[in-house]
């Protein structure tokens, strides 16, 4: 019931408490689910339309939707909290696992190590020199034996199998929980409640070995059913067949299986593995699914397959255990050997490579879980209306299509093409692409979607002293610097109904720009799914007309600097502007592995201008002294893969079409990574280092002065006067600051760092966000209405509220302020807006 005034009447007392009848309550939180946040007018009205809210006062409806929303805010901030409570409570668990195991490990070497000298000790007393060298071989051989696995018995019945299906599993166990191999931290991973997880490699063991250890918002059937569904999430994963299976008497199950893995380059033949996999619960309720190879003569096996190098894996596998809120914490252990013996010794470090093996293989499956239990949890829809799965779906194709042409296998239709006498470019042709593409052959209208044939031109080279995640980002956001639109053109025009003539390749034939569409990226904004429009001015009509409608569907992965052993891949195919969900893919691309483990000194977020790099100077050239030793060794493999549909009568010239085009590319390429290598980039300026050209230190220097004549206070604390100084504080403040341009339809052009984070984009990208996109509509109506102020007085400040990132995600800031930004000559050159206390929704 409603508390009345001092006067006796129906009028409130603003300096009361107000208590509302049910009736009153309940019309109000329907009035909050269609308005959060009512303006005064709107509350005035609500007041008239809602005859048994008459009796109280608005400014008292007006603290109701205050209390409302704080109410709200805590909810929502109190469920945030109680999840990060049990990530936290699942991974002390974990840690503290971890810290057994290691203590465990450490007494296991305080072991070791008294009775090497005890050894040591005999030896020295012994007579003869033969007789200390065999004290000493025989306490190898023991540490040996101790590091390498052993060997299943060899009977290939149902017990026979089983048998090992239950040494595999106490192996396993071992590795995952206990001391059978020696762990370390994996370089530049640091467990905490928003890591990925703890992340381990082997030190000393045969083989390679990498184990990590997380937790993840699925069932543990859910979670061991995605894990064993290999090429689902496992992208080096051609295929995966069951040779047989039974079911063991515990309700176990034992399966034979026979996978094929894709060579990640054309240097090198891919892998195959014929395996037992073992599926079991444990007596704690806890899943296993483990496996190892099957290499002994006694086993059955697989027989050798043309192309392929046959792979051993050590006990390996997944420990699901379940946790409350229905989650799973889960360990994952993989351990293999590569045979390394089989690849050029330039290559070998890459399968000698635990790390690599980590980031392939180990984290990509914890990535995948992590990923599909936020799309369980929340109802997504994501770039251009589509569902998580339908995205996660395109990037496996384009992956998937990509590798297969990589590697050229026969029976996929695949055959060599005799080469021009250098063998610098390999041509490759399919006249069955049915066989490649299957089902996404034909177009919904029934017309063919390709030409009768395809052909595809690749080439792998040396990189030294590059970065893979900064060459990728630069061919990402530079495409003018090594495409030519006529290839362009030529391959959007194998999506239509008309052929087109083959182009001549040119270098620099880019003759327009591109515009990054967002369709969604992962939760570690490491891998970005985009649409690209390219805008290609056509040279003559025939030209202009194939550059119409021209869109790319694009993969970029592996653009964090600081994960070790992590490959960095560009991957695209044309598309048209439907994009249905069955729509051919033809990718080609680029794939960058680094062949050594040192964490190189560049910078992750580096703005990437080529002239700039080129520049001698300030901006440009650096001091050898200012890098790190690593960056200054690093070095990577490239291979580049592109693929062309064509009509068998036009094989010759579309070949040759296509090896001088890749020829261009790689030269382009070349001329890219000499521009990025460490030498000419610069010392390490933190996490992302603002842009050196001169028009950026200029427009940082306007910016403050502006920000200073208009409000009368400094924008950045006083440190130095130079321009250098000014953009660096500027790049770096807390709040999200930006540029946009007075134009009938303003668009952003500066921002810095904390701005891109918040319109999640990148510089290059910026250009193409309106303002009008970013601001809801109270938003809109708050600028437009203050727009003469800011205009007249200079400045305006703009009331709380919510504005949207490029990614569609919704971003709350407690207030902003506009201002003009003034020229030399103190005329308006562009607004600039600073939201403050931002954050995601």
């Amino acid at each position: 019931m409603a508390v009345t005034g001092k006067d006796g009447k129906g009028g409130m007392d603003p300096g009361k408490y107000v208590r509302y009848t049910a009736e009153q309550v309940e019309a109000l939180e329907r009035l909050y689910r269609d308005c959060p946040k009512p303006s005064s007018i709107r509350r005035q009205q609500l007041i008239r339309e809602c005859p048994i809210l008459s009796n109280i006062e608005p400014k008292q409806i007006k603290v109701w939707f205050q209390n409302r929303r704080c109410r709200e805010k805590q909810r929502k901030e109190a469920s945030r909290l109680q999840t990060v409570n049990r990530k936290l409570t699942a991974m002390n668990k974990l840690l503290m696992e971890e810290n057994d195991r290691l203590q465990k490990q450490v007494s296991q070497l305080v072991y070791e190590n008294g009775y090497f000298r005890q050894q040591l000790q005999n030896a020295s007393i012994a007579t003869t020199d033969n007789s200390c060298e065999s004290v000493v071989t025989s306490g190898q051989h023991q540490q040996q034996n101790h590091l390498t696995p052993r060997q299943p018995p060899r009977d290939a019945s149902p017990a026979g199998l089983l048998s090992i299906a239950e040494e595999t599993l106490t192996e396993f166990l071992s590795k995952a929980t206990g001391t059978a191999v020696e762990w370390i931290q994996m370089p530049g991973m640091k467990p905490g409640p928003d890591a990925i997880g703890i992340v381990a490699i082997s030190h000393g063991c045969t083989g390679v070995a990498a184990r990590a250890c997380g937790l993840v918002g699925l069932e543990p059937t859910k979670v061991a059913e995605i894990l064993k569904d290999r090429p689902s999430w496992f992208r080096d994963c051609r295929s995966v067949d069951v040779l047989t299976a039974f079911s063991t008497g515990s309700g176990g199950t034992v399966e034979i299986l026979y996978t094929q893995m894709y060579a990640p380059t054309t240097l090198a033949s891919a892998r195959d593995f014929c395996t037992l996999r073992y599926t079991s619960v444990m007596e704690d309720g806890s899943l296993v699914v483990c496996e190892r190879s099957l290499s002994d003569k006694g086993s059955p096996s697989m027989p050798p397959v043309p192309h392929f190098v046959r792979a051993e894996m050590f006990p390996s596998g997944y420990l699901i255990r379940p946790c409350e809120g229905g989650s799973s914490i889960i360990h994952i252990v993989d351990h293999m050997d590569m045979e390394p013996w089989s690849v050029p010794e330039v290559l070998r470090p890459l399968y000698e490579s635990s790390a690599a093996l980590a980031q392939r293989t180990t984290m990509a499956a914890l990535r995948r879980l992590r990923q599909v239990a936020q799309e369980v949890s929340s109802d997504m829809v994501l770039g251009w209306g589509r569902q998580p799965s339908a995205l996660r779906m395109f990037s496996q194709r384009l992956c998937k299509g990509f590798n297969e042409a990589v590697n050229g296998f026969a029976d996929d239709g695949w055959s060599l093409m005799g080469s021009d006498g250098v063998d610098d470019v390999t041509i490759l042709i399919n006249s069955s692409p049915s066989k490649l593409l299957g089902s996404h052959l034909a177009s919904p209208d029934g017309l063919p979607a390709f030409g009768g044939c395809v052909l595809c031109a690749k080439a792998s080279m040396l990189l030294q002293n590059v970065p893979p995640s900064l060459l990728v980002r630069f061919l990402r956001e530079h495409r003018s610097e090594w495409a030519d639109s006529n290839i362009d053109a030529y391959s959007a025009a194998a999506l239509k109904a008309s052929p087109c003539a083959v182009p001549t390749s040119r270098i620099g034939g880019f003759g327009g720009g591109q515009v990054i569409l967002p369709l969604a990226h992962n939760m570690e904004h490491e891998e970005f799914l985009e649409v690209i429009k390219l805008e290609c001015n056509g040279l003559t009509q025939e030209e202009a007309l194939l550059s119409r409608d021209m869109f790319l569907l694009q993969l970029c992965s592996g653009i964090d600097e600081n994960a070790v052993g992590a490959c960095a891949e560009l991957m695209f195919a044309p598309i048209d502007a439907s994009l249905t969900d069955s729509a051919p893919l033809l990718p080609s691309g680029f794939r960058v592995i680094p062949l050594d483990s040192g964490i190189d000194s560049s910078s992750p977020n580096r703005t990437l201008d080529l002239a700039s790099a080129l520049e001698v100077g300030p901006t440009g050239a650096r001091p050898a002294g200012d890098y790190g030793g690593n960056s200054s060794n690093l070095r990577s493999v490239l291979t580049i893969a592109f693929q062309f549909t064509y009509e068998s009568h036009l094989q010759e010239n579309v070949a040759s079409m296509a090896r001088q085009y890749v020829r261009n590319v790689v030269a382009s390429v070349q001329r890219v990574a000499m521009a990025l290598a460490p030498s000419r980039l610069g010392s390490h300026l933190g996490p992302r280092p603002p842009p050196g050209t001169p028009e950026a230190l200029t427009l940082a220097r306007w910016i403050c002065q502006s920000y200073r004549f208009h409000l009368g206070v400094e924008l950045l604390r006083p440190n130095s006067e130079a321009n250098e100084s000014v953009l660096k504080m500027l790049w770096h403040h807390s709040d999200a600051i930006m540029c946009c341009s007075l134009k009938a339809l303003p668009v952003f052009t500066f921002a810095n760092q904390a701005g891109l984070d918040m319109l999640e984009t990148t510089l290059v990208a910026l250009q193409d966000i309106s303002l009008e996109k970013i601001l809801d509509e109270n938003g809109r109506k708050s600028l437009f209405s203050d727009f003469n102020q800011i205009m007249q007085q200079g400045y305006a400040y703009l009331p709380a509220g919510i504005c949207v990132s490029s990614m569609g995600r919704p971003v709350s800031y407690d207030r902003a302020i506009a201002w003009k930004v003034l020229n030399e000559e103190e005329a308006t050159h562009c607004l600039a807006f600073m939201f403050m206390n931002w954050s995601f929704v």
